[in-house]
């Protein structure tokens, strides 16, 4: 069968409508990692159905970017969604969703039972998604997952980590920078634990700073809902963490400054070596209305674009990415049709 790039896609394609298992995708450049898991979302859940809804809404997108041009014929492979995984979180979740309705995890055994069970498996969605990116890595592509809740990428960037020592050893002067994280979310996600789980999704970044001292900075973009322990937290490592408020990123273009070169200027704070973590609450929820933890404000789209245009024109190294935190509404591809779309004819 011939790829037509043009076409509409075909029922059994991969994503973005490009072929689902040929050898244009054996050595594709970038491999997406699915993780359906969102056992501790904290107000809405359904972001474990975000890998299935992206992957079908994938095949309307055309296949010719504005800035970067003919990206797919680079190869995109998205790997099978883990039934594993989605049981992990089904059962998770209802564990936790008694202790969530609560406020919180008690004093109880009842509570510390199904709190470890919890963490358990949350450890091990961590350890899929370190694997997955560990072997993508090896073999020269770039790994991205498609959670999934924020609590997912841990292991990914646990991976992106090992991946840049092992370079470091072997005399790469970037890679012994370690690893930068370009934070898009409107949540800092900096809480030592939330509502008593350890592998909460507002405490990812926490985790990872505290886990991985190869992660040297994190650089927050959009935040606006935030507790004072994060805060302080942040205030306290400024040397590692760089928060970019959007109250004030919005001031500051208010006030005439361009916003291309304040995303240059976030750019600039991040060391040779980037990992991606985007949390789709990070753009104005118009845009994501079934999202999990929507939040008044935040990036659109051409914002959030014209940030990844001013990483890619930087020429840093990104190693990996995610985006999380996609809950499809109860319609999604409810209609079908749309325009465009690649596929193979």
């Amino acid at each position: 069968m011939t790829f037509d790039p043009n076409a509409a896609a075909a029922p059994d394609s991969g994503i973005f409508g490009l072929p689902a298992h040929s050898s244009e995708n054996d050595d594709a450049r970038i491999v997406l990692v699915p993780c359906p898991f969102d056992a501790t979302t904290s107000y809405g859940g359904g972001a474990s159905a975000g890998p299935s809804a992206i992957l079908e809404a994938s095949k309307q997108v055309d296949l010719l970017d504005h800035h970067f041009g003919d990206v797919y014929a680079a190869g995109i492979r998205m790997l099978i969604i883990p039934e594993a995984i989605e049981t992990l979180s089904r059962d998770a979740r209802a564990l936790a969703e008694p202790i969530i309705a609560r406020g919180g995890a008690e004093d109880t055994d009842a509570d510390r039972e199904a709190v470890a069970r919890i963490d358990d498996a949350c450890r091990a969605c961590n350890e899929y998604t370190h694997d997955e990116f560990l072997r993508a890595l090896r073999a020269g592509a770039t790994p991205g997952l498609i959670g999934g809740d924020h609590s997912t990428p841990y292991g990914a960037i646990r991976a992106c980590c090992e991946h840049l020592a092992h370079l470091a050893s072997h005399g790469d002067a970037e890679a012994a920078g370690g690893l930068g994280i370009l934070h898009v979310d409107a949540h800092m996600d900096l809480r030592r634990s939330f509502e008593g789980f350890r592998f909460s999704h507002a405490s990812i970044m926490r985790n990872v700073l505290t886990d991985l001292p190869g992660v040297t900075k994190l650089v927050s973009v959009g935040i606006r809902d935030y507790c004072r322990e994060e805060l302080d937290y942040a205030r306290a490592h400024p040397d590692r963490v760089r928060i970019h408020f959007d109250v004030d990123l919005c001031g500051a273009q208010w006030s005439g400054t361009p916003w291309p070169t304040l995303m240059d200027r976030v750019v600039a704070e991040l060391p040779a070596c980037v990992y991606v973590s985007f949390d789709i609450d990070g753009l104005d929820p118009s845009l994501c209305p079934h999202t999990g933890t929507p939040v008044p404000g935040g990036l659109s789209f051409n914002q959030a674009a014209a940030l990844l245009v001013a990483l890619a024109r930087s020429k840093k190294r990104v190693i990996g990415f995610d985006l999380n935190e996609v809950c499809p509404g109860p319609n999604a591809g409810a209609e079908g049709g749309g325009g465009g779309g690649g596929g193979a004819v």
